[in-house]
């Protein structure tokens, strides 16, 4: 069984035992979430595509830390001016871990 959700704007296919690092959530290490945004279900019967959710499916995950991801160079240069610029940002993730997909 999978599902596809929908958190803070992005998309992930989850799966029961699945770890995911998503954009920093206000929840506190060990605290439970519930996802309420269920974009496809898959089970034993069949495929629930959702317009645009499918009705009263919901993933339960729990927070396992936060982090801070690798960190990414962004260089700017501009030809024959001297012109050279190099930044760089890490980004900070919640690691979940999928406990459960309820479908209704």
């Amino acid at each position: 069984m999978y599902a596809i959700v929908e958190l803070q704007g992005r998309q992930y296919r989850v799966e029961p035992g699945a770890r995911l690092q998503v954009p920093l959530l206000s929840a506190e290490p060990g605290s439970r979430i519930a996802i309420e945004k269920v974009l496809v279900l898959s089970g034993d019967e069949g495929v629930r595509v959702g317009h645009p959710h499918v009705e009263g499916a919901s993933v339960e995950a729990t927070v396992v830390r936060h982090g801070r991801g690798p960190k990414v160079l962004v260089g700017k240069y501009k030809k024959r001016k001297d012109y050279r610029r190099r930044n760089g940002y890490r980004d900070d993730y919640t690691e979940v871990e999928i406990v459960a997909i309820h479908a209704a």
